[in-house]
């Protein structure tokens, strides 16, 4: 049996709490991991003033995959500067290692706006506006600007559509959908449009289409069925998945992988929502998107078989209307009787 290095950023609120079920599951499931924990997240910097220490970044590259909870204060605390986790933790995470690839898999739940529904995003992660380019001139005067360009570059845009239709290969509607604002828009996405017609041929069996994000969240809400593989940008991606999140069950089902394709590092996994502090330690805390998150570890991992029980342990579980009462470590336990 293979044992795999994983490291876990258990991070803030209910972070640590959905990890360990995510966890429990792994163990279910027949995985070995060696497990490095790592203390990040806000209450690391409250303490030291450090976000992502440069030693701590050298260590998680030797791993084989890194497994997160959530990171972040409480709502309303100013303790923590704006910006400072998402950028000094996550963002650079995605950059120094290269996790190009964000994968969002959502899978509609009984009671809500799109039951049944099961499509994927793929977001390109290391590009577009929050690749940081940008700047003041004359900060602070009434004359003052602010400027937040958006970083496309080709290699970045063909290697993440490139995945996407893999994916849609392998699917079994065999649909892609790109999302962007074409029409506005017109550099960047131009230079998406004209990257997936490139890419397209290689792909005959994937059928194509397209949306502007405006009628893409419409939709998502009216007609989500409608999707299967969705590929757009980093800010797209980002604002579109917390729409798919809430119209398939709540983010707490939502899972998301950043993946490196090329495996020149690890991979992050991590559940889509945040750190919720006001269920902290109250058993509240739906463990279900960090588990999925640990599956979608599994199969990047090459654990193929496992993760196929996983994600069908937790399709399953979902699709059955669990009682929404049921505790943080109860969902875990159910979720791991099935395997």
């Amino acid at each position: 049996m293979t044992t795999y290095r994983v490291g876990i950023i258990g991070g803030d609120g209910i972070g640590p709490e959905v990890v360990a079920e995510a966890l429990k599951v792994v163990a279910a499931a027949g995985v070995s991991l060696d497990t490095v924990s790592y203390d990040l997240g806000a209450d690391r910097y409250l303490r030291t003033g450090e976000v992502l220490p440069d030693a701590v970044l050298e260590e998680l590259r030797a791993l084989d995959a890194v497994l997160l909870g959530a990171v972040g204060p409480p709502v309303g605390s100013t303790a923590v500067p704006p910006g400072a986790l998402e950028r000094g933790l996550l963002l650079r995470l995605r950059f120094e290692l290269d996790l190009y690839v964000n994968l969002r898999p959502f899978l509609g739940v009984p009671g809500s706006l799109a039951p049944g529904c099961d499509f994927v995003v793929i977001r390109e992660n290391t590009e577009g506006t929050y690749a940081g380019e940008g700047g003041f001139l004359r900060k602070g005067t009434p004359f003052e600007v602010a400027t937040q360009g958006s970083v496309n570059t080709r290699h970045g845009v063909e290697r993440c559509v490139r995945f996407a239709f893999e994916l849609a290969s392998r699917r079994a509607a065999h649909h892609l959908t790109l999302v962007h604002k074409t029409n506005v828009l017109t550099f960047a996405g131009d230079l998406w449009q004209r990257t997936l017609d490139v890419v397209a041929p290689e792909f005959p069996v994937v059928s194509v289409d397209y949306n502007h994000v405006d009628a893409a969240c419409i939709y998502l809400v009216e007609q989500p069925s409608r999707y299967d593989v969705v590929v757009t940008d980093n800010l797209f991606g980002d604002i579109l998945t917390d729409l798919a999140g809430a119209v398939t069950g709540g983010i707490g089902y939502a899972a998301s992988a950043n993946l490196n394709p090329a495996r020149t590092g690890p991979s992050l996994f991590e559940p889509v929502h945040g750190a919720a502090h006001d269920i902290a330690g109250t058993g509240k805390a739906n463990p279900t998107a960090a588990i999925r998150s640990a599956g979608l570890m599994l199969d990047h991992l090459g654990e193929t078989a496992a993760a196929e029980r996983v994600t069908k342990a937790v399709t399953e579980f979902v699709l059955s209307g669990p009682d929404p009462d049921l505790s943080t470590a109860a969902v875990g336990d159910a979720i791991a009787e099935r395997l």
